[in-house]
C-alpha cells in the first residue's frame, strides 16, 4: 500500500519512523496533511488501515512503539449488554504525549456515571485531551453539539486530529454518519491551548468542561518555562503532558495548582448552568480535593472513586520512560512518581496525605508511612475520584473571578466561598460580587451625607414600603453606626432631666447617667438621669405615669411584638404626659423575604408616626457577620429628622460606608425580584390627639444647630461639589482595594490578624517618634471624631476647658459645644499661618481652668501648614509648665508634599526632656485617623493612644463608642504593615498622591488668586484657607427659574459667611467660611477631590467671579 507522493510502501513509511521519534512524528504530520485534504483523505485512511493490520497482536503492537515510535490500538468503550453504538475506537499514540491508561479510563468511567443527557447537544471542552480519545468517545456516545479537545502539547493536537479521522472514516475512507446524520468531523475539533485559553480568546461559551489533568509537580521546574513547540524534544513534551508547573495557587503544595487554575478559567467561560468534571487523585486527602472546588464557589459531587497502585522507580528508569514511553501501565498515575516530596511537606506542616496499604485497604496512612512501607516492598495505593462540579450562584461567582483576574491573583488564595448553610452562601457571595463590581468600577468611595447614603436610605424606605406597606421616603430615615449611638445621640439632643430606658438598651450609656440620683428638682440641663426599666409594656407604662420622664427609650417584649396594642398604649401614655418616645424594634425586624408579623410596622402602615415618637432599629441579623452593625432611626417629623442627622455629623462623623454597602446589598436582593408599585400605599390616618407640651432640643443643641456651619445637604435641583469635607477622594491604589476585598473574601480569620494594636504602635513610633508602654492603651473607632468627643466628655467631667486655636476644624469645636464643654478660643494670626505662638499660648492657658489643648499636627487642618519638631517642643514645654493636657490630632497628616523645612517629629524625646519640669496633670494623647496615611479613599479608621490609667478608666466609663468592624481592622493592619515595610508599590502610591496634592494645591492657589482671593499657601494635607477680600461689599443677585438655579437670591457680601451661601446658591460649590475655620474672614477649600469634581470646582470659582463681576 502506497501514499502517492510520500511513500511507495508501508515499509518505506516504517523505515522513516524507525530513525527517531522526531522523524516518526514528521511522517505522521505529513499523513495528517493528506487526511485534511478531501482529495487525498480516502487514500490516507486506507493506508492507516493497512498500517494497523501490520501489527495484529498486542505483542507486535507494543513492539511497534519501541521500534517505530508510534502505536495504533483499539480502545473498547462499552461491554454492557444491549449497547448499540460503536464498541471500540481506533487510536494512535506516540511517546511524547499522555497515553491512554488507568487515569483516563477511570475518568471515562466517571463520565459514564452521569445521565445520558449530560453531553447531548452541549458545547463541551476537554482539557489535556492527550491523543483525543475521550473527546472522540464523548462525541460518539453522547452526540454533543461540539467538543473542543484542548492540549498544551502541539504534538498531542496533531495526533488527536489523526485519531479523529481514524474514527470519523471507515477502513475504506468513507464517512461514518450517526443517528442525526452528522459525523465526528462535525462534532469534534482539536486545538493547541494552555487550558481554556483557546475558548477564552475565541469567546466560546461552554456548557461542559472536563479534564484529566496532571497533578504531579514537575521534578525540573525550569523545564516547564521552555518555549512550547512541536519541534521540542520528546522528553520535554512527555514532561509537559504528565506534569504540572507551579501555578501560584495555594493548592500547588498538593500538586493541584493546575486543576485550581483550570477551575478558575472554567468559571470565566462556562455558562451559568454548566458543569465541570475533573479527575483527581486522592493523595492530598479527600477534604483538600473537595475544598479546591468549594472555596471557589463550586458545588461538588463525587461521581466515582477507585484505588490505584503507587509504583516506586529510580531516576534512571524515569529517563528511559521519558524517551521510550511506558508500555505496560499498572497504575492510574505516571509510574515515575516519587512521594518523598510529600514526606517533606508532612515533616514541615500539620497536613497529612492519604495513601492506603494495598489495593483493598480502607484505612488511610500518611505519606511517611506509605514511603517506608513501599520501600520495604509493600504495595501502596491512593484514591482516584471523578468530581462533577456546578457553580453556586454562577453570575455572581463569575463577577468575583473577573475582578480577581485583573491583577488580584495574589488574594485569590484567600478567597473562601465554601459554606455549609445556603443562606450564608447566598448573602456572602452576593456581597462579594457587589464589592468586586464596585471596586472595579470606582476609584474611591463617593461622598455620602451625614444622614447616611441616599441609596441606602432609599432601600430601607423601599423595604418598609414593599414588605410592611409603610410608605416612607429617604427623608424619614437617618442612619447611625449602631443602635447604642442612635440612643445616646437622641438623649444628648434633648438632654432630658429624666429619661426612662429599657434595661436591655442601657448598657452602652455613660455610667454617670445610670448612677445619678437627681430625679427631681434639677433646674439645669447638665444633669441627665437615666432610670432603667423592664421591657414589659404595662410595667413601663406604670413607671412613665409615676415618674413622668421627658424621654422614654424602650423596646417591645417578644410576646407583645406581634400586635400593635402595646405600641399604641406606649404612644398614648407618652403623649399624655408630653414625653418623647424612641421605640426600638431591632429584635423583631427581619431582613427576610418572609418577615414575621411586626405590630409596630402594622400600625404604621395605617397611621402616621406621631410627632413625639421615633423608631430605632439596629441591623445585626445578617447571616455572616454577627458584629457588623448599622442602625437607623425613622421619624416623620422633619425637625427631628434634620436634628438627628446633625447629631451624626457632630458626634459620630459618619456611619461606616462599608456597613451601609453590606446591608444595602441584602436589601437590594430582597427587593430586586419584586415588581415596583404593584400595591399602592393605603391612605394613613393622622394621630387623633395632639401630644402635651414636650421637651424641646437642649439649649446647647439649639445654639449649635442654629449657628454652626455644618455640611450642605444634597439638592435634586443643583449638583453639589463638596470642598467642605475632611476626606480624600483621590483614587484608591491597587493595594488598598486588594486589602478591602481580601478582608471580606476570607473566612475563619484569626483574632491576631485583626488585632491592629501593634501595627498602630509601630506606626506612631516610626512616624511621630511616639513610643508606648504597657500602661498605654490604643482605642479605635469608625473615625477620629467620636474619640475626640469622648475626650471632650472626660474634660467636662474633670471640670476642664477645651482650648482650640483659631484656625481649627469647625466641626470639632461645634461638637464640643454641643456636648456642653467649656470651649476657649486661642487667638492666632494670619501672618504666621494661624499657628500657635508661645506668648499667646502662655497667656491663654494661664487664664483658663484645667486647660485641655487641642493641637492639630504635623499638618494643620484647615490651613495645610506644618508644625516642625522645634515648634512642637515649644508648645509642649508651655503646656508642661502650666499642667495642660494636650490632644495631638494627627488625622490630617501623612501627605505632606512640601515639608523641606520641617523636620520629623520626635515626641518621645521631647516628652522625656519635659518630664522633670512638667506639672503632674500634664499629659499627651495621640489622636489619629488612617485614611490619609493608608490612602483608603473615604474609608475611615480612627485611633487614640491613651497613657494615663485614670483617664483610661474614665474614658471607658463613657461607653457607647462605635468601633470599626473586623474587616476594616484586617484591612488597616495589612496597609499599615505595607507602610511599615516600605512596600515599593504602596510607597510609590503615597508619593504619587503627595505629588498630585501638590499640583492640586498649586492650581487651586493660582485660580483663587486669579479671582481675587488672598491665599495662605498649604504645604500638606488636603485643604487651604483663602480670604475673599475683593468680594466684600459687593452685591450678588440671582434670578430663579433657570435649570441650574433653585430660587432667586440677593445678598450683600459683607462677610465670608455670605460668600459661602452665595457661592453655594450660584454655583453649587460647598465651602466653609470663617465661622467654621475660626480664622476671621478666611474660607476653607479642600482639594482631594475626584479629578472631574476638582476641575468643576475650579470652574465654579471662576464662574462666581464672573457672577459677582469682579
Amino acid at each position: 500500500m502506497a501514499v502517492k507522493g510520500l511513500w511507495n510502501s508501508i515499509d518505506e513509511f516504517l523505515n522513516q519512523c524507525k530513525q527517531s521519534g522526531d522523524t516518526a512524528y514528521a511522517a505522521l504530520r505529513s499523513l495528517l496533511e493528506r487526511l485534511e485534504n478531501p482529495d487525498t483523505r480516502t487514500e490516507a485512511r486506507i493506508f492507516l488501515s493497512h498500517l494497523q493490520k501490520r501489527f495484529p497482536t498486542k505483542e507486535e503492537s507494543d513492539q511497534c512503539i519501541e521500534t517505530f515510535h508510534f502505536q495504533i490500538q483499539d480502545i473498547y468503550l462499552e461491554q454492557a449488554e444491549g449497547y448499540q453504538k460503536r464498541k471500540k475506537l481506533t487510536m494512535m499514540v506516540i511517546p511524547s504525549i499522555f497515553m491512554p491508561e488507568d487515569w483516563s479510563f477511570t475518568f471515562y468511567e466517571g463520565l459514564n456515571r452521569h445521565p445520558e443527557t449530560i453531553f447531548r447537544d452541549k458545547t463541551v471542552s476537554e482539557l489535556g485531551c492527550g491523543n483525543g480519545w475521550i473527546s472522540i468517545a464523548i462525541a460518539e456516545k453522547w452526540l454533543p453539539s461540539k467538543v473542543y479537545g484542548l492540549d498544551i502539547n502541539p504534538r498531542a493536537i496533531k495526533i488527536s486530529w489523526i485519531n479523529l479521522y481514524l474514527n470519523a472514516l471507515d477502513e475504506n475512507g468513507a464517512l461514518i454518519f450517526d443517528s442525526e446524520g452528522k459525523t465526528l468531523l462535525d462534532r469534534v475539533e482539536f486545538h493547541e491551548s494552555d487550558l481554556l485559553g483557546y475558548c477564552r480568546d475565541n469567546h466560546i461559551e461552554l456548557e461542559r468542561i472536563i479534564g484529566c489533568i496532571p497533578q504531579i509537580l514537575n521534578p525540573n521546574p525550569d523545564a516547564m518555562s521552555k518555549l512550547i513547540t512541536e519541534n521540542a524534544s520528546e522528553e520535554f513534551l512527555y514532561s509537559l503532558s504528565n506534569y504540572c508547573a507551579l501555578q501560584g495557587f495555594v493548592e500547588d503544595q498538593f500538586g493541584l495548582g493546575l486543576i485550581a487554575r483550570a477551575v478558575e478559567e472554567g468559571i470565566s467561560v462556562i455558562k451559568p448552568l454548566g458543569i465541570m468534571i475533573f479527575n483527581i487523585g486522592g493523595r492530598p486527602g479527600q477534604g483538600v480535593c473537595k475544598r479546591l472546588f468549594e472555596r471557589r464557589g463550586v458545588l461538588v459531587n463525587k461521581m466515582w472513586q477507585t484505588k490505584i497502585l503507587q509504583v516506586f522507580t529510580s531516576s534512571l528508569i524515569i529517563l528511559y520512560l521519558s524517551k521510550c514511553a511506558l508500555v505496560e501501565i499498572c497504575c492510574l498515575q505516571a509510574a515515575d512518581t516519587d512521594i518523598s516530596a510529600l514526606v517533606e511537606i508532612e515533616k514541615n506542616s500539620r497536613h497529612r496525605f492519604e495513601f492506603f496499604m494495598g489495593i483493598t485497604g480502607d484505612q488511610p496512612i500518611c505519606a511517611r508511612t506509605a514511603w517506608a512501607y513501599g520501600k520495604a516492598g509493600g504495595r501502596i495505593s491512593h484514591a482516584l475520584s471523578v468530581y462533577s462540579c456546578q457553580i453556586r450562584q454562577p453570575n455572581q461567582v463569575k463577577t468575583i473571578f473577573e475582578f480577581l483576574k485583573n491583577g488580584y491573583h495574589d488574594i485569590s488564595n484567600s478567597l473562601d466561598l465554601s459554606f455549609v448553610d445556603d443562606s450564608v452562601a447566598d448573602e456572602k457571595i452576593s456581597f462579594l460580587a457587589y464589592l468586586a463590581s464596585m471596586l472595579k468600577e470606582i476609584s474611591y468611595l463617593p461622598y455620602e451625607p451625614p444622614a447616611g447614603s441616599k441609596r441606602f436610605r432609599n432601600l430601607i424606605a423601599d423595604f418598609m414600603k414593599t414588605y410592611h406597606h409603610v410608605p416612607l421616603t429617604a427623608d424619614n430615615v437617618v442612619v447611625f453606626p449602631s443602635r447604642a449611638a442612635a440612643i445616646e445621640n437622641a438623649l444628648r439632643l434633648f438632654s432630658p432631666r429624666l429619661a426612662i430606658v429599657d434595661e436591655h438598651l442601657s448598657r452602652h450609656l455613660p455610667r454617670k447617667w445610670l448612677t445619678s440620683l437627681a430625679i427631681q428638682n434639677s433646674e439645669t440641663e447638665d444633669t441627665l438621669t437615666v432610670i432603667e426599666a423592664p421591657r414589659q409594656s404595662d410595667l413601663m407604662i406604670e413607671l412613665i405615669k409615676k415618674l413622668k420622664p421627658q424621654v422614654v427609650v424602650t423596646g417591645i417584649a417578644s410576646f407583645e411584638a406581634i400586635t400593635s396594642s402595646a405600641f399604641q398604649h406606649l404612644l398614648d401614655a407618652t403623649r399624655e404626659i408630653g414625653s418623647r418616645l424612641f421605640l426600638d424594634i431591632s429584635d423583631h425586624f427581619e431582613l427576610s423575604s418572609l418577615p414575621s408579623a411586626n405590630g409596630v410596622l402594622k400600625y404604621l402602615s395605617g397611621t402616621y408616626l406621631p410627632s413625639h415618637a421615633a423608631i430605632i432599629c439596629g441591623l445585626l441579623k445578617n447571616q455572616v457577620y454577627s458584629d457588623l452593625e448599622v442602625a437607623f432611626v425613622i421619624s416623620e417629623e422633619e425637625s427631628i429628622f434634620k436634628a438627628m442627622s446633625r447629631t451624626v455629623e457632630l458626634l459620630e462623623g459618619n456611619t461606616a460606608s462599608i456597613s451601609q454597602h453590606y446591608y444595602g446589598r441584602i436589601l437590594h436582593d430582597l427587593l430586586a425580584f419584586q415588581l415596583s408599585d404593584r400595591h399602592p400605599p393605603a391612605e394613613r390616618q393622622f394621630e387623633k390627639e395632639k401630644a402635651g407640651e414636650m421637651i424641646g432640643f437642649a439649649s446647647s443643641a439649639i445654639s449649635v444647630l442654629k449657628d454652626a456651619e455644618l455640611s450642605v445637604t444634597s439638592s435634586d435641583k443643583i449638583p453639589l461639589i463638596h470642598m467642605d469635607v475632611d476626606k480624600s477622594y483621590l483614587p484608591m491604589p491597587f493595594s488598598v482595594k486588594a486589602a478591602i476585598f481580601e478582608s471580606f473574601a476570607r473566612q475563619n480569620v484569626a483574632e491576631s490578624e485583626t488585632d491592629v494594636t501593634t501595627a498602630i504602635q509601630n506606626f506612631v513610633n516610626d512616624t511621630y517618634g511616639f513610643s508606648t508602654d504597657s500602661s498605654s492603651e490604643v482605642i479605635y473607632s469608625d473615625c477620629q471624631l467620636p474619640l475626640l468627643n469622648k475626650l471632650a466628655l472626660c474634660c467636662i467631667q474633670e471640670g476642664g476647658t477645651l482650648c482650640f486655636p483659631s484656625g481649627s476644624n469647625g466641626n470639632f469645636v461645634s461638637a464640643s459645644r454641643f456636648l456642653k464643654a467649656n470651649v476657649f478660643n486661642i487667638p492666632t494670626i494670619s501672618e504666621n499661618g494661624f499657628k500657635l505662638s508661645e506668648d499667646v499660648l502662655v497667656s491663654a492657658l494661664e487664664t483658663v481652668n484645667k486647660p485641655w489643648l487641642y493641637l492639630c499636627g504635623p499638618t494643620i487642618n484647615p490651613t495645610g501648614l506644618i508644625y516642625s519638631n522645634e515648634e512642637l517642643e515649644i508648645i509642649l514645654s508651655v503646656c508642661a509648665k502650666i499642667g495642660a493636657r494636650v490632644i495631638i490630632d494627627t488625622s490630617f497628616s501623612g501627605l505632606e508634599f512640601d515639608a523641606k523645612n520641617s523636620d520629623a517629629w520626635d515626641l518621645t524625646n521631647i516628652l522625656n526632656k519635659l518630664h522633670e519640669s512638667s506639672k503632674p496633670s500634664f499629659c499627651t494623647f495621640l489622636l489619629g485617623e488612617l485614611s490619609l496615611k493608608t490612602l483608603t479613599g473615604g474609608l475611615t479608621f480612627g485611633f487614640l493612644v491613651l497613657g494615663e490609667p485614670d483617664l483610661i478608666d474614665e474614658f471607658h466609663s463613657l461607653s457607647g463608642l462605635s468601633k470599626p468592624h473586623k474587616t476594616l481592622k484586617y484591612s488597616a493592619k495589612k496597609l499599615l504593615e505595607l507602610r511599615g515595610q516600605k512596600s515599593s508599590v504602596f510607597m510609590t502610591s503615597v508619593e504619587e498622591q503627595k505629588q498630585l496634592l501638590k499640583i492640586r494645591s498649586k492650581r487651586l492657589k493660582e485660580t483663587l488668586e486669579k479671582c481675587g482671593w488672598d491665599v495662605i499657601e498649604s504645604h500638606g494635607g488636603i485643604s487651604m484657607l483663602a480670604k475673599p477680600s475683593v468680594y466684600l461689599g459687593k452685591t450678588i443677585k440671582l434670578n430663579g427659574g433657570g435649570d441650574d438655579m433653585t430660587n432667586s437670591f440677593e445678598s450683600n457680601l459683607d462677610d465670608d459667611s455670605n460668600i459661602r451661601e452665595a457661592m453655594l446658591k450660584s454655583t453649587g460649590l460647598c465651602i466653609y467660611s470663617g465661622k467654621w475655620t475660626g480664622a476671621p474672614g478666611y474660607c476653607r477649600f479642600t482639594y482631594a477631590l475626584e479629578e472631574s469634581q476638582f476641575e468643576s470646582a475650579l470652574d465654579c470659582i471662576l464662574k462666581f467671579k464672573d457672577i459677582v463681576n469682579i
